[in-house]
């Protein structure tokens, strides 16, 4: 399990033990239908904040899925303040039911990390990534440069980023999450070799989103 939900695990599944041996206590039945409601939320935030294990594919070259989720987007762009050349922007959009730890797509150095705080339109929709509350993420190695995004959604509104400036990183490493339905972006240069289609579900850390 992630560590940011191991508190809310067990708090809501200690509250729901003392509302059921209260009610046994006292013999009140609302109190037996409380205790049942949180644990039924406890068992779901256990399985919302899981942290299955991936195997990470080897390779000098591949740039990997940094969430689990389904590709909703593979839209073209022109050049940016980082990339100095057109590319592709790939959208993973992240349900309730998905895995939402995050990692690393690439290999290298992270370049700078930057902050825009937004609204928090739903997360599949197009405005979102422009619109929406995100973490952005440049990184770079000997070979490429990707920018990627941590988007907020309707109730998502909680983006954890552990990465640093300066930070020598590994494709394939755990950085973070996004707290409840979300939306992860890959702004890639025009030389990368797409390996996946839009609707594709993708894992973090072991689906290969493309090659250069």
């Amino acid at each position: 399990m992630a560590k940011e939900g191991v508190n809310l695990v067990l708090g809501t599944l200690i509250f729901s033990l003392v509302l059921f041996f209260l009610s046994f206590l006292l013999q009140g039945e609302i109190l037996f239908i409380g205790g049942g409601l949180f644990l039924v939320l406890s068992i779901l935030l256990a399985f919302f904040f899981r942290d299955p294990e991936r195997k990470i594919p080897a390779g000098r070259n591949l740039i990997l899925a940094p969430a689990d989720g389904k590709i909703i987007s593979l839209e073209n762009f022109s050049e940016n303040e980082f990339l100095k050349y057109p590319g592709i922007k790939l959208s993973i959009f992240l349900s309730l039911w998905n895995s939402h730890i995050n990692r690393n797509p690439i290999s290298g150095e992270v370049k700078k990390l930057k902050y825009h705080h937004g609204r928090f339109h739903p997360a599949f929709k197009g405005n979102a990534s422009s619109e929406n509350e995100q973490a952005e993420i440049w990184l770079e190695n000997e070979r490429v440069r990707v920018i990627m995004k941590q988007i907020a959604g309707i109730l998502a509104r909680r983006i954890i980023c552990r990465l640093k400036p300066g930070e020598r990183i590994l494709a394939g490493e755990k950085f973070g999450m996004i707290k409840f339905g979300s939306r992860v972006e890959l702004w890639l240069p025009e030389k990368v070799k797409i390996k996946v289609q839009l609707n594709e579900k993708v894992k973090a850390g072991e689906t290969i989103i493309g090659s250069y």
